[in-house]
């Protein structure tokens, strides 16, 4: 099971449980690239009821996904956040989930990432052995 599937204690952050359809009515925001009303989408989505999109966008909008605007009687949707950036988000807080579940030393965590890391991008492993002397020297971003 991946972290960020797992509920969180703080529900300002982005890895809260996403159904199939709340995933795929995002993938179908990104690929549009602009507002869409729940009659845009339906299209997209023959097998959804009209009730059922505009639910999952409502939704996905409480959930901070999803920014809205009205427009006439509806609401026009486009995702908060662009796909790069919501994956970044993602993946930095699948990283601190498991820093906050990790007990004990923090050694096997951070060499799987290194590995992970060594195996798809050698200039990416560079940059981080940068980064980590820069965090060294007190240049580093502080979070």
């Amino acid at each position: 099971m991946a972290f960020w599937s797992s509920q969180p204690a703080d529900p300002n952050r982005v890895d809260r449980v996403l159904g199939p359809l709340e995933w795929q009515v995002l993938e179908a925001l990104w690929a549009r690239q602009t507002s869409a009303a729940v009659r845009d989408l339906t299209p997209i989505f023959p097998d959804a009821a009209y009730t059922t999109l505009m639910t999952t966008l409502d939704r996905l909008y409480r959930k901070g996904l999803l920014v809205r605007e009205k427009s006439g009687r509806a609401f026009l949707y486009q995702p908060a956040l662009g796909r790069s950036e919501f994956e970044a988000a993602r993946a930095a807080d699948a990283f601190r989930v498991a820093l906050e579940r990790t007990t004990g030393s923090l050694t096997p965590l951070v060499s799987c990432l290194i590995d992970a890391v060594g195996d798809r991008d050698r200039e990416l492993l560079d940059e981080l052995e940068s980064l980590v002397a820069a965090r060294r020297a007190g240049r580093g971003k502080r979070s």
